[in-house]
């Protein structure tokens, strides 16, 4: 029986596959796959049509790989792929004697044999990748398949990317086929060292004889022809290689041609794309990883189709054309990665099913095949037909490679209607995906969460968790949920913190759920404090459960936050509890979240629990609940803040106050309320707050109150103007706090 390696023994071998296709990215950029072949050929006087069916055999040999996959089983995925790869490798040399080909035979014998060499080259490579596609899946663990992804990627765009530039280097200093020839052998060099290393990476084993089963019972043909999710992705691979592998082609020549380059600054083109692609590449795999494929790869698709705005108008024959084009190119390479990064997670992750990869991978490479094929002579054939282009249209250059621009920028488009409808483990969509980075502050988050991932003691990681949640970015639930199951007591504490700056996600509520429902009261009550702060109505359930916590503590929060999110459902159980609780810090729980509900009916109650808090605190809290039934909380915190600085020795309270007085009576002149006598003893009272003469000042209020026209007055405004007055006379300036809710009783309940 075949044993698949352990995910340990998967992990020790993925850095020999990233460091083989590191050196695979030399061979490729200097043999059949980079725009160096291009030129190559267009040295050799190939015409573009002649260039499009020579490049069509490298995808057309896909369809070898249907016939081929249960061999290519039999023999190991691992032994078969080692071998094809070499062998493609040793193919690729036979390049090197076209020259000699051109020079005693001609041009002709010349094309013929290029032809010869690339459809050779074709066989083995489909082959190879036939037997290495189910390999990889087999040794990269799902869980890491971005990150992979993303790394091989950072590795062979920076080896890539050196290949490009010595390409640039030296078909600078060389002319002819001379310089084509020394990179095509560096390039085949590169091509067997990467076949080589990979001996050191697991899995591929051939099956055991007694897994053997006729070709028939084992084939999963149909299974996977029926498979519509498949399908689907195989259509969106076909349309996205339509509209990028024809441009991708021919995008040297138009660089030449129309813009204006030479053949070593077009080459150089090549180094923006894998800067792109550099810059990009771990951060498109740690997206795929944490939020699914799909926005990965729609966002890179998108991007795609905007870049080609940029070729269409383009500078040309301009000292600025190499810039411009370099900047576009780096778009490019992002938008590349992004796509690849993407479509290969879909691929391996969801659209193949592991059980059945070797005949489902077969077909993708038959399918991937025909389309990279057509693609390429649907590109030179419409390069032909538009040769005759000229003139320009409200600022575009009609020129031959307008057609192929505009295939380019319609197809993506195509591509994204149906690539979206491909399920998978995504969790957030392309535009929740691209709303990540509007909420908060992306580059914090990046910084925070890195240093997340450093901290190595509890004091960095409490503070590291801090800017997690300083930074308001969604880029940080992941290490905030894993913060809030530290081991560290004061890093779950702050982590509940941070999870309160940012905006309300179901797996955020749901493990401050946790968090409140947990055996430790000083965690439950910051839990339930968060939950309320989250503003969102999920939370309401789990804090109605913790109303029969056995802490107080925890009970009050959550009767705070229920008052908060405005669940009105629990009024009447408010009500019961606040007419006989007498323990103070309950009694401030039920004030509050009734105040902040505005429940105008626990008026009379919360009156009378204010007269007996027995602190100044507590009476201060009451009294805004108070306020808050009334309305317009602002205004009594204005006026509390003018008035309350005990601390601060230059304050002048009966100034605020005095002033709050003329206010209403202007208000009360206009509307012509208040009778001669009243108005002047508003007056009156006025005057004695701005002397600072607050206490007799607060007497006159009081004495004013029962001559003011309570009928223009709302009826819990009335309640609380009649309880302020009677209180007023009773303790003075002693309770301030009655003063203050006299006056805010006038500002909101007066309606005349």
């Amino acid at each position: 029986m075949t044993t698949e390696p352990t995910t340990v023994e998967k992990l020790r071998g993925l850095p020999w596959s990233i460091a083989s296709n590191a050196v695979l990215a030399v061979f490729l950029q200097l043999t059949f796959f980079g725009s160096l072949f291009v030129l190559f050929l267009n040295e050799l006087g190939l015409s573009k049509g002649q260039i499009g069916v020579i490049l069509s055999l490298l995808p057309f040999t896909g369809l070898l790989a249907i016939p081929a996959a249960p061999t290519l089983a039999r023999m190991g995925y691992k032994r078969a792929s080692i071998l094809f790869f070499a062998a493609r490798s040793a193919t690729a040399a036979a390049v090197l004697l076209t020259p000699w080909v051109a020079l005693n035979l001609g041009s002709q014998a010349a094309l013929a044999y290029v032809g010869a060499v690339v459809l050779v080259f074709s066989v083995f490579r489909i082959l190879a990748v036939t037997a290495s596609f189910p390999w990889t899946q087999e040794y990269v663990p799902n869980a890491v398949r971005g990150k992979y992804t993303a790394v091989n990627n950072l590795y062979s765009t920076a080896t890539g990317f050196l290949a490009v530039a010595l390409s640039s280097w030296v078909l600078a200093r060389t002319e002819g086929l001379a310089g084509f020839m020394l990179l095509i052998a560096i390039g085949v060099a590169a091509g067997l060292v990467s076949a080589a290393l990979l001996v050191k990476v697991p899995g591929g084993a051939p099956p055991a004889p007694d897994e053997e089963q006729p070709a028939a019972e084992r084939r999963a043909l149909g299974v996977a022809l029926r498979d519509r999710d498949f399908m689907r992705y195989l259509t969106g691979v076909a349309l996205y290689t339509l509209a990028t592998v024809p441009i991708a082609t021919f995008l040297p020549l138009f660089m030449q041609e129309q813009v204006g380059l030479t053949a070593s600054q077009t080459v150089q083109l090549q180094n923006g794309a894998l800067v792109g692609g550099l810059l990009s590449s771990y951060l498109w795999g740690w997206f795929s990883d944490r939020y699914g494929s799909k926005p990965v790869m729609l966002t890179g698709v998108l991007l795609r189709a905007a870049l080609v705005l940029g070729w269409m108008f383009m500078p040309r024959q301009s000292p600025l054309s190499l810039v411009v084009a370099l900047a576009i190119a780096v778009v490019q390479g992002l938008a590349d990665v992004g796509w690849q990064v993407g479509s290969a997670r879909l691929l391996y992750v969801s659209a193949v099913p592991p059980d059945k990869r070797g005949d489902y991978m077969a077909l993708y490479w038959a399918w991937f095949g025909l389309a990279g094929g057509f693609s390429q002579l649907f590109g030179g054939w419409l390069l032909e037909r538009s040769a005759g282009l000229r003139g320009e249209v409200l600022g575009v250059s009609l020129d031959p490679y307008l057609p192929l621009l505009l295939v380019s920028l319609v197809l993506p488009l195509v591509t994204f209607a149906v690539m979206r409808q491909v399920r998978d483990d995504s969790r957030v969509g392309v535009g929740e995906f691209a709303g990540i980075f509007l909420r908060g502050n992306p580059v914090l988050a990046m910084e925070a969460v890195v240093r997340f991932h450093r901290a190595r003691d509890e004091d960095t990681a409490v503070r590291v968790t801090e800017r997690l949640g300083r930074s308001k970015s969604p880029l940080t639930e992941e290490e905030l949920l894993e913060a809030l199951e530290d081991p560290r007591f004061n890093v779950r504490f702050e982590a509940v913190i941070a999870v309160a700056h940012l905006r309300p996600d179901q797996r955020l509520i749901e493990a401050l759920a946790e968090v409140l429902d947990g055996p430790e009261p000083a965690l439950s009550t910051l839990a339930a404090w968060a939950l309320g702060r989250t503003g969102d109505s999920r939370a309401i359930e789990p804090l109605r459960r913790g109303l029969s916590s056995k802490y107080r503590s925890v009970q009050a929060h959550c009767i705070r936050s229920l008052g908060v999110l405005g669940d009105r459902e629990i009024v009447p159980l408010l009500m019961e509890k606040l007419a006989t609780e007498t323990d103070v810090g309950m009694q401030l729980a039920y004030a509050s979240a009734l105040g902040r509900m505005q429940v105008e009916e626990a008026t009379p109650r919360l009156l009378e629990v204010l007269y007996t808090s027995p602190s100044r605190s507590s009476r201060r809290e009451m009294a805004l609940s108070v306020a808050r039934v009334l309305g317009d909380e602002h205004h009594f915190i204005q006026l509390f803040r003018d008035t309350c600085r005990e601390r601060d020795a230059h304050a002048e309270p009966g100034t605020a106050l005095a002033q709050e007085v003329f206010q209403l009576q202007k208000r009360f002149e206009k509307g012509h309320a208040l009778a001669e006598e009243t108005d002047q003893a508003m007056t009156r009272c006025a005057q004695t707050f701005a002397r600072q003469e607050v206490a007799e000042g607060v007497a006159a209020l009081a004495a004013l109150a029962a001559t003011l026209p309570l009928d223009a007055l709302s009826p819990p405004a009335r309640l609380v103007l009649e309880e302020a007055a009677r209180r007023m006379e009773e303790f003075g300036v002693r309770r301030l706090e009655y003063t203050l809710l006299a006056l805010h009783a006038l500002h909101t309940g007066w309606r005349g």
